[in-house]
């Protein structure tokens, strides 16, 4: 019995011994990883944000303007702003945001010129299906069917031509196309409440910018 006792105690000594090796290599590899993983999102991000906006100069990322809101007690981040400039004139700014699509999460970087129309996007992340509300990527682009080019959320709340709005839904997709244009509009109030100072280049924020309800209705039949 005393034997059985010790073989137990040595094998949750060794056990022990064993996790606390691994937590601290985990550690030690995440700490390697950090900075390269870091770096690599920052470069991806100035990518887009190079597709996105009008030609500039500055630095959008370093005199980028986050708006938060709280949900039960805890800060969550809804929008980013991205000024941009070309040396002291605003030309426009970049908004990250997102809403729900039919898969999931939306996350859209939308470029906007300083006079507020839609200069371009890009598609950061998404849990579409493949083949079809994946095609968000670019089905919203200028040159394609649903181009949002030009458009202006200030005009008027951009729509699915089904819902009476002037966009061509992603075929099959009609969900993913209202997620996609509920991020846009949501980044438009941000913009427009998040707006640069053309003079100082401080970030103003007037009132809380507030995302339209995404639809909850089932998404086509074959998506």
């Amino acid at each position: 019995m005393k034997k059985l006792e010790s073989s137990l105690k040595n094998m949750l000594l060794v056990l022990t011994g064993v996790t606390a090796i691994s937590v601290a290599l985990l550690a030690y590899v995440n700490e390697l990883t950090k900075g390269p993983i870091a770096e690599a999102n920052a470069k991806t991000l100035n990518e887009a944000l190079k597709q996105v906006l009008p030609e500039f100069t500055n630095n959008p990322v370093g005199e980028s303007d986050t708006i938060f809101s709280e949900k039960d007690g805890k800060k969550m981040v809804d929008f980013i702003v991205y000024p941009a400039k070309k040396g002291e004139e605003w030309v426009g700014s970049a908004v990250e945001s997102k809403a729900m699509g039919f898969g999931g999460e939306l996350k859209v970087l939308v470029g906007f010129d300083a006079e507020g129309k839609i200069y371009n996007y890009s598609l950061l992340a998404h849990a579409e299906t493949p083949g079809l509300g994946s095609k968000a990527a670019d089905w919203f682009k200028e040159g394609n069917k649903g181009s949002i080019k030009g458009m202006s959320p200030g005009e008027g709340e951009l729509k699915v031509s089904k819902d009476g709005g002037q966009v061509d839904a992603i075929t099959a997709s009609t969900i993913t196309s209202r997620a996609f244009l509920n991020a846009v509009n949501a980044a438009y109030e941000a913009y427009k409440t998040g707006e640069v100072d053309t003079v100082s280049g401080a970030s103003q924020k007037n009132e809380p910018a507030t995302a339209p309800e995404t639809e909850t209705v089932k998404q086509d039949s074959i998506n």
